[in-house]
């Protein structure tokens, strides 16, 4: 029972022909953690599936961890039209109605990732007029939505928004001995 160094010990994990003894992860490691996340990538932390929009006057801007193959919103009436950006460059078809606006290609075109103006919008626009965006992947799924704008962040001014995320400048005041 006297080891004399011909001994070969087998890795972790692995038998002495090589062989993996445990469950492989999605990167293909022998016992490794790595997992595949709602995004459907293997190590990934969740972001590639979400898009952060954002209005900026009429622009309305992207950022995204994935392509965009569509997308669709609903307004109270303050949009009167809707074109240009990375959907007009995708060839996307592009509808505004009085309450909605679509935006999808009928050819496959997708929006890249990354991130940019998605489309410019015509009308009388405030950031809380637009709402229940949805934005869907090449697979059809839908993409996590987060949507910011300015407005006035001054909670004493008359126009306060609860919503807004940055001071435009836009806030309105009482004058004195006045009520909003």
């Amino acid at each position: 029972n006297a080891d004399d160094g011909t001994c070969d010990y087998a890795e972790d994990n692995f038998d002495c022909d090589g062989n993996c003894l445990v469950d492989v992860d999605c990167n293909g490691d022998c016992g490794g953690s790595a997992v595949v996340d709602e995004c459907g990538e293997c190590g990934g932390d969740n972001s590639s599936c979400a898009i952060a929009l954002s209005l900026d006057g009429g622009d309305l801007n992207y950022s995204s961890g994935s392509d965009i193959a569509g997308f669709q919103f609903n307004h109270d009436g303050c949009v009167t039209g809707a074109g240009g950006g990375a959907a007009e460059d995708a060839g996307f078809m592009i509808s505004a109605s009085s309450t909605a606006v679509i935006a999808f290609s009928l050819t496959g075109g997708v929006i890249p990732s990354g991130s940019g103006t998605l489309l410019i919008l015509d009308g009388d626009l405030t950031g809380d007029c637009l709402f229940d965006f949805i934005v869907s992947d090449p697979g059809g799924d839908a993409l996590d939505v987060t949507y910011s704008y300015s407005g006035c962040t001054d909670s004493a001014a008359c126009n306060y928004d609860e919503n807004a995320v940055n001071d435009d400048g836009s806030c309105e005041y009482a004058e004195d001995n006045f009520d909003c």
